[in-house]
């Protein structure tokens, strides 16, 4: 079962998404919280899964509660959930440690595939939205992207870069692979470090930026 927490400040969304979610056999929502001041008191106590975080809010902004969960160590994995189709936001998100965003209009089917791709350890940053994503890179300080020339990924590395950038979580990659999921965690570890970037949602998007993918 996959543990979810709602932070939205709009009711009547935290109720929609919920009654969607009980309808997924392998989900539960086990908390909500109404702006990002409760989320950074609430996620670090009951430890969900995955988070579903609006950006927009009062008292605490989505992007703030990113921040500060991430200085204290206690960010789970964490989706963008936005009425905003707004790049610079989803960027600064990204860049706080979430691991990709959707738009409130998506399917119950698109949600529930994105909580069980986080929760497994994969990300959501698709090409189809990766173009338009680094289009604002270059409003962002430099330490988004660290190295301008990374060292040379293995045939094997690259293969594998080309599968986080699909999305696919270690043990999905493993199984595709016919390896350990443990050889493709030390192959990620080794590709972050080449690359320069803290976590595989910004390795998909140097990926992308440096045509390696």
């Amino acid at each position: 079962m996959i543990r979810v927490c709602l932070v939205d400040d709009q009711t009547l969304v935290r109720q929609g998404v919920r009654s969607l979610l009980e309808l997924a056999e392998n989900i539960e929502v086990i908390a909500e919280a109404g702006d990002g001041r409760q989320a950074v008191e609430l996620i670090p106590q009951i430890k969900p899964d995955v988070v579903l975080m609006d950006m927009r809010m009062p008292v605490m902004s989505g992007l703030e509660a990113l921040q500060a969960l991430a200085a204290l160590g206690q960010l789970p994995p964490t989706i963008i959930l936005t009425t905003f189709d707004d790049d610079q936001l989803v960027l600064a998100g990204i860049k706080a440690g979430a691991r990709g965003y959707l738009l409130k209009d998506v399917s119950l089917d698109q949600l529930v595939s994105a909580i069980q791709t986080v929760a497994d350890g994969g990300s959501l940053v698709q090409p189809a939205v990766t173009q338009r994503l680094l289009s604002g890179l270059e409003g962002l300080n430099n330490d988004f992207v660290s190295l301008e020339q990374p060292d040379p990924l293995t045939d094997r590395e690259t293969e594998i870069l080309r599968l986080m950038a699909g999305g696919f979580s270690n043990k999905e990659i493993a199984n595709s692979l016919g390896v350990a999921e443990g050889t493709v965690k030390n192959h990620v570890s080794n590709i972050l470090s080449k690359l320069g970037v803290r976590d595989r949602t910004r390795a998909v998007l140097k990926a992308f930026e440096l045509k390696l993918v």
